[in-house]
């Protein structure tokens, strides 16, 4: 019996995917977030900074991985809804291809520039020296890291939202095992996390397509099954094609800011940065869930022609991702030398730094978080075009702001970018979605904007 039963509860339905979602993403997060912890304690202010300008390069391989899992989970969940099996096989292997492949490419291109990215971000010294120790371990098994990111989100859209909760828990405590090892004991830095993250990801992966091949999935697909569709390609690669500018844009963005740190402070702000980052990754994370909790069932009913039911869980998760976000912001400023101490070993300046950032940096990161569930609405309802226009603004948007404010304001300016480019972003996209809603009569028109209408 399918989990989107005509009778259940709307509420049940969301939260019955979201929570695992939420689960997921969080525990996801830990790859980085642990290894911040142990870096920040065991190296310091210079290992942040190269595990932070290491971030944009290896960034790519997750990249891949999202676009995969969103983009052929969609699929897999359009066609369920529209009840053909055999098609979602197909998209599903497809997606399998599609990683191998794309994670092959983006890996001799990272290997080849590795050097170019980080001397683009202002890398010097031991930091660059240090990132360069994290890129070369991770690229020996690059494949894992989409993959890793990929499979959980695919698990999800077959149903399954514990076991793809289960595959990241399990390769998260991985993680935080060896990081204590190869970082704490063994004394290996970067190497030593870059290589715990690798170790981690692959029990993700290989336990991650095993799963495929069990009673416990729906699809249960065979080796004699895997084949690959260029049409699926096609459909999977433009409906994850905006999350894949949303990831790239992320990490664009890091490596700006980098860059901008290292030229209007030094290694210690790029260090506060990348803490200020892993704070702020707790909340996109979880944001992040609560919006890909929403996708499979926002793609079933959409696939089932129930639209009063998609907006009803759009509705959902707009309020939690905008509740939590605003309790977290609040958090942080009650409390920011509490928070900041999780990832230092005592050194006041780079406290002094990341709480200045806490304050200019993360006022209004709630919005990034109704960024996400807007641009994963729109492709979770076959509007791919509308995801990628919201995508490419963010990227449009933000540019204006990375340049100018650091020139008028110096490092405050560049704390600043984000937020203030946010709000603007959030003032252009809302009317897009009101028309979008309003054109599926989800909501009705403003009582002032009817009047205008009769007036005419």
């Amino acid at each position: 019996m399918t989990t989107f039963h005509a009778d259940s509860s709307i509420t049940r339905t969301f939260w019955r995917y979201a929570i695992p979602s939420i689960a997921a993403m969080v525990v996801s997060g830990l790859y980085q977030i642990i290894d911040g912890i142990f870096v920040g304690h065991y190296i310091g202010f210079e290992g942040l900074a190269g595990i932070n300008m290491a971030w944009p390069a290896i960034c790519v391989l997750g990249a891949i991985g999202v676009m995969i899992g969103m983009g052929t989970g969609s699929v897999m969940s359009i066609y369920r809804g529209e009840n053909k099996l055999e098609k979602t096989k197909v998209a599903l292997t497809t997606g399998g291809w599609l990683l191998a492949i794309l994670s092959a490419i983006a890996i001799f291109f990272i290997v080849l520039f590795a050097k170019d990215i980080l001397s683009a971000q202002g890398a010097e010294g031991q930091n660059f020296a240090y990132a360069m120790d994290y890129i070369n371990v991770l690229m020996f098994g690059g494949f894992f890291t989409a993959c890793a990111t990929a499979l959980p989100m695919l698990v999800r859209n077959d149903e399954s939202p514990n076991v793809a909760t289960f595959l990241l828990v399990i390769g998260a405590l991985v993680n935080i095992a060896l990081d204590y090892v190869f970082i704490g004991i063994m004394g290996l830095g970067l190497s030593g996390a870059a290589l715990a993250t690798l170790i981690a990801q692959s029990f993700v992966t290989v336990f991650g397509i095993g799963y495929f091949f069990t009673k416990r999935s729906s699809i249960q697909i065979s080796l004699k099954g895997i084949v690959f569709s260029v049409n699926k390609a096609k459909q999977s690669l433009a409906l994850g094609s905006s999350a894949l500018v949303m990831y790239l844009y992320g990490s664009f963005v890091v490596a700006m800011h980098n860059a901008l740190m290292m030229h209007y402070g030094s290694a210690t702000t790029v260090g506060a940065y990348a803490i200020v980052g892993y704070l702020f990754m707790l909340y996109y994370l979880l944001a992040q869930g609560i919006a890909e909790g929403a996708q499979p069932p926002i793609s079933y009913y959409f696939g089932a022609k129930e639209n009063k039911k998609v907006y009803q869980i759009f509705k959902l998760a707009l309020k939690w991702v905008t509740i939590t976000g605003v309790a977290w912001v609040t958090i942080l400023n009650i409390s920011p030398e509490l928070t900041t101490a999780l990832f230092t070993n005592g050194d006041q300046s780079l406290i002094a730094e990341t709480i200045v950032g806490i304050r200019y940096h993360l006022f209004a990161m709630f919005l990034d978080g109704i960024i996400v569930l807007v641009t994963i609405y729109f492709l979770s309802v076959n509007e791919g075009k509308k995801a990628m226009v919201i995508s490419m603004s963010n990227i449009i948007i933000q540019l204006p702001f990375l340049l100018l404010l650091p020139k008028w304001f110096g490092i405050d300016g560049v704390w600043l970018a984000m937020p203030l480019s946010n709000i603007a972003l959030i003032i252009c996209i809302t009317p897009m979605v009101w028309k979008h809603l309003k054109a599926q009569k989800l909501i009705k028109p403003l009582p002032i904007a009817s009047a205008s209408v009769m007036s005419h």
